[in-house]
């Protein structure tokens, strides 16, 4: 195993502990192509949510993040000065292992330079359209960051797609270039595909809404906060508790429509390979049995955080490794887990 895959595989569970679950039942290459996916992703996530300074400094270093995406002839040496413009910009409070991975770019970018060449133009185009999307929520907030919330639903949903959704949209083309079996599927598959990632991405908006406000950002839709009489700025009230509940009870009406179109997305992946079908059934049903939790909950906007149980997650595993090839046992175990209520929890996954 050569250095850059090494740091790779390494860094992966430091910074997502659901994906350092689920990469690893995909076939080879795919294992790897969607660990290096994931850490161009995150590193833009972290350029989104860690840099400071101007919306002009942010929006270049995105830019030239894609850039170097695409493998540019000398990006050996431009990506070093991406890094120490990078570090410059992060906030004192970032991650440690968000910070590693972002001055880990050389060698995250060396691993995918060593990928089969026809994985490039999935994950270059991905990263292009999200950091591209992140440039643009980032400007029409003039800089800012989005303390208030997003303009509307429509607006909520277009930034799910351009920081989840079009990673669907990534998988599923990977997924037809290693499986061709799947080619019948394609319409189906990439009708879906965006749900699939906004389903995942919206789910984690609302089990976060006090974590990203306490950190000055909001991303639910200003006119469905004044709708039940609320704004981000009385989201956390005492007093307005029973409002804020009613909002976080339509938008996860929401998530659990585009949660539906995800696991029909799951299901139209073929059989055969049950590794590609676990990979998005596992975040899938997490994100269901999280819509359970928070379900009418008000300890959404408490101090202690709402998380699903360890065995609720090995339960999920269980269950879908199971009935991985039969799409009638997935479509019952999909309907009694939308039905129930998952056990809340002060510590899991």
């Amino acid at each position: 195993m050569k250095p850059p895959e090494v740091f790779c595989r390494r860094i992966l569970p430091a910074v997502s502990r659901t994906f350092a679950l689920n990469i690893p039942v995909l076939p080879a290459p795919l294992d790897l192509v969607v660990t290096v996916a994931y850490l161009l992703c995150r590193i833009a996530d972290t350029l989104e949510d860690e840099a400071q300074g101007s919306v002009v400094a942010r929006v270049e270093l995105l830019h030239q993040f894609a850039y170097l995406a695409e493998l540019p002839v000398g990006w050996q040496i431009q990506v070093q000065n991406f890094c120490a413009r990078a570090q410059l910009l992060l906030r004192a409070e970032t991650p440690a292992a968000e910070l590693e991975l972002l001055l880990g770019t050389p060698q995250v970018l060396e691993a995918f330079a060593e990928l089969p060449l026809w994985t490039r133009p999935h994950l270059a185009r991905c990263v292009r359209i999200m950091t591209d999307g992140m440039a643009e929520v980032s400007a029409s907030l003039h800089g800012a960051r989005a303390v208030d919330g997003l303009a509307d639903l429509a607006a909520t949903l277009r930034y799910c797609y351009f920081v989840a959704g079009v990673v669907g949209e990534m998988l599923t083309g990977l997924f037809l270039e290693y499986a061709p079996q799947a080619l019948p599927e394609v319409e189906a598959l990439s009708s879906r595909a965006a749900a699939f990632g906004r389903a995942l991405q919206l789910t984690n908006i609302l089990k976060d809404i006090r974590d990203d406000l306490e950190r000055g950002s909001c991303w639910l839709p200003k006119d469905r906060m004044l709708a039940h009489g609320v704004v981000a700025a009385t989201l956390l009230l005492p007093t307005h508790r029973s409002r804020s509940v009613a909002l976080l009870s339509e938008l996860l009406e929401v998530a659990k429509l585009e949660t539906d179109a995800a696991f029909e997305y799951c299901l139209h992946l073929p059989a055969s390979e049950p590794g590609l079908r676990l990979f998005c059934l596992w975040p899938l049903f997490f994100a269901v049995l999280t819509q359970n939790a928070l379900k009418g909950n008000p300890q959404v906007f408490e101090a202690t955080p709402v998380k699903i149980s360890r065995e609720g997650v090995q339960a999920v595993m269980v269950a879908t490794q199971e009935r991985v090839s039969s799409d009638e046992a997935l479509r019952t175990l999909y309907r009694e887990c939308t039905e129930a209520f998952s056990p809340v929890r002060n510590t899991g996954t």
